[in-house]
């Protein structure tokens, strides 16, 4: 399994920042997968996660805000992040539970500024 995050970065408050996850290793198309964050000295927090079938589910902080999407001809998982805030600021993680195993990427850094 190998899971690669990009598009983070640096954006005023306000902002918009999209999100990519590729996905190798695994059926993509057959997995649910999710987006967590992780601020500096907090834990790691679930935000949104996508089944197989498209289903979608948010975190109430990002819910209205954040959109999670799915390509899987490309194997790729999106987060598209509009309306951004400073407490957004963090790594954001690309993750696949299969069973009880979670499998995570490198993460990418979203500073948002006010």
């Amino acid at each position: 399994v190998q899971l690669v995050e990009s598009g983070g970065g640096l954006v005023q408050s306000g902002g918009s920042l999209r999100l990519s996850c590729a996905a190798s290793g695994f059926t993509f198309s057959s997995s649910g997968m999710n987006w967590y964050r992780q601020a500096p000295g907090k834990q790691r927090d679930w935000v949104a996660s996508i089944t197989a079938g498209g289903g979608t589910a948010y975190a109430d902080s990002v819910k209205g805000r954040f959109t999670i999407s799915r390509d899987n001809a490309k194997n790729t998982m999106y987060l598209q992040m509009n309306g951004l805030k400073p407490e957004d600021t963090g790594v954001y993680f690309c993750n696949l539970r299969i069973i009880f195993r979670d499998y995570w990427g490198q993460g990418t850094q979203v500073t948002v500024s006010s």
